[in-house]
């Protein structure tokens, strides 16, 4: 159990038999009123998304997450991504809807943190920043210098980012696993 004002973006709350994935938190105190806590969830399970306001003393209930320790193997041909358990190896997949859009993170053969909640997979938890090979870059346009300009780029896992002129093929760059954006050439 924890108030309302203790809860944070990223945790899962069990809310009428429901998972529901933090994804925004927003904590506001208009003058002299009572606080206010606006939080947007998504179900884990259907994917809906909705809104929820709360007051400073509202109690909910955060889910308790395991995490176990598992290396991404290979997509399927439905789409479906294969794990393997590092503890006891065995296989076990995850669909696109859990864990589709931090794929793009994940080389094949890397070791990841899957979430656990019960026996049910809820989906991995990625470090603040992953290192990728670039394997695809527009090539930068002569007299184009200023330092904000960015052109598109692909990486080893397929994941189309932004990256600074200067950035070629073979290259390798940090990433921001939560806002999907360069943050600088990593030299080996």
């Amino acid at each position: 159990m924890a108030r309302a004002t203790e809860i944070r973006k990223g945790q899962v709350l069990e809310y009428e038999g429901k998972l529901l994935l933090i994804t925004d938190y927003e904590h506001k105190t208009p003058g002299n009123l009572r606080a206010i806590i606006n939080i947007k969830t998504r179900d884990i399970m259907t994917g809906a998304t909705s809104q929820m306001r709360l007051g400073s003393n509202d109690v909910l209930t955060v889910a308790h997450l395991d995490h176990k320790k598992a290396e991404y193997l290979y997509k399927e041909g439905n789409g479906d991504f294969v794990f393997m358990d590092s503890d006891n190896y065995e296989q076990f997949t995850m669909s696109p809807d859990l864990v589709g859009e931090k794929m793009g993170f994940v080389k094949e053969n890397t070791q990841v943190e899957v979430l656990v909640h019960g026996e049910r997979m809820l989906g991995i938890e990625l470090p603040a920043a992953v290192t990728l090979e670039v394997v695809e870059a527009e090539e930068a346009v002569k007299g184009n210098t200023a330092t904000n300009v960015k052109k598109g780029a692909k990486v080893e896992t397929g994941l189309d980012i932004k990256v600074p002129f200067h950035i070629k093929v073979g290259d390798r760059v940090k990433i921001s696993t939560e806002t999907g954006e360069f943050l600088s050439r990593v030299n080996d």
